[in-house]
């Protein structure tokens, strides 16, 4: 399958939901492991006290890619995250994620066709308000 038919048969759905509520000592824990000083992110009692801007990077579905995506796991690697943020996560919020695939490309380089998955997920709490919007691409070496 080329990238064109990757594309068209797995793109354009939500293949995977989580729910959580966020607690104030996960939102601490993230923000110190980050080094985060700022006490809008590192004390409770600040006024707009709330997620560090990569904070939904640390939740994952319960699947990476659609049931029978074909790809090898094998011969794939990160190819890093990009995060856009909405509005604050706070303490307390019921966030759900829904995981989809963006896009699905080839690029051709010194080491070969590469393809390249774009995995989304979007993130909204119990107002349905959009937080933030995860981008994890995932790359395929010698595609063919």
């Amino acid at each position: 399958m080329n990238a064109k038919e990757l594309k068209d048969r797995f793109t354009g759905y939500i293949f995977d939901k989580i729910d959580l509520e966020v607690e104030t000592e996960s939102l601490l824990g993230f923000a110190k492991a980050c080094g985060e000083t700022h006490p809008r992110f590192t004390d409770p009692a600040h006024p707009d006290f709330q997620a560090v801007p990569n904070y939904p990077t640390r939740i994952h579905g319960t699947r990476g890619l659609p049931k029978d995506f074909p790809i090898d796991m094998h011969r794939c690697f990160d190819a890093g995250k990009a995060v856009t943020v909405h509005a604050p996560v706070r303490p307390g919020d019921r966030i759900q994620g829904r995981s989809e695939i963006a896009d699905i490309y080839e690029k051709t380089g010194r080491s070969g066709t590469m393809l390249f998955i774009v995995h989304r997920m979007n993130f909204y709490n119990q107002d349905d308000t959009h937080l933030a919007t995860v981008d994890w691409r995932l790359v395929q070496r010698e595609f063919d």
